[in-house]
């Protein structure tokens, strides 16, 4: 387990709530349609997700939770683990390299150095963008211990943004749902307008142990 430390060249309240991807509203539509025509999952009679490998941070019981609450259009998708820090390193930049070529939603989890698991579903692939991006298919999940799951509210569009020292889930004065730092090993969770969440972690500051992040398409 490697030491405590701090590297992150902006604090996540220093960021600023104004960006916004100028392709949301195009992305919106079209994951819209594909929507409406995915047929609904009895939930009586889940559909059990198809992992390409074993995970690191969830067990059977957490797949199956977050599984129910998937956009119907995904549900029968098989999980392809796109990116790990037990494979592939402690790294945004790694992880943005391994998401190019996807397109397809991103299911983001992580173990903090405490044990708690949490995370969130894009409903895009994890990119370096200019402004936030995403649809209201977006949320951020915790397992404390039950699951719990924040959903879009409507009140903002703020739902992913990445840069090279950071990547940012939902905003709203300042606060980020989920914030983490270019070498994905320190983080925030504070409560946001865009899901009204609580803080995910047990704290609002964490050090990450574990990140996978599955593309599902």
């Amino acid at each position: 387990m490697r030491g405590l430390r701090w590297r992150y060249s902006r604090l996540p309240s220093q960021m600023e709530d104004a960006l916004c991807g100028e392709d949301s509203d195009e992305e919106e539509e079209d994951e819209k349609n594909e929507a409406a025509a995915a047929p609904v999952p009895n939930p009586e009679n889940p559909v059990e997700p198809q992992l390409t490998e074993a995970s690191q941070v969830l067990g059977a019981s957490e797949i199956r939770q977050l599984s129910l609450h998937l956009p119907p259009r995904v549900t029968s998708h098989p999980w392809s683990l796109a990116f790990g820090t037990s494979r592939d390193g402690f790294s945004l930049r790694r992880l943005y390299r391994q998401m190019e070529g996807c397109s397809g939603p991103v299911l983001l989890v992580l173990r903090d150095q405490e044990g708690q698991m949490f995370g969130a579903f894009c409903s895009s692939s994890l990119r370096l963008s200019k402004g936030f991006y995403g649809t209201g298919e977006t949320f951020l999940f915790s397992f404390s211990p039950q699951l719990k799951v924040f959903k879009w509210t409507g009140s903002n569009s703020f739902f992913v943004k990445g840069d090279w020292d950071s990547l940012m889930m939902g905003s709203g004065s300042g606060h980020f749902g989920l914030w983490l730092d270019g070498d994905l090993y320190h983080g925030t969770s504070k409560p946001c307008a865009t899901f009204n969440n609580e803080v995910l972690a047990r704290q609002e500051q964490f050090y990450i142990r574990e990140l996978e992040a599955w593309v599902l398409s």
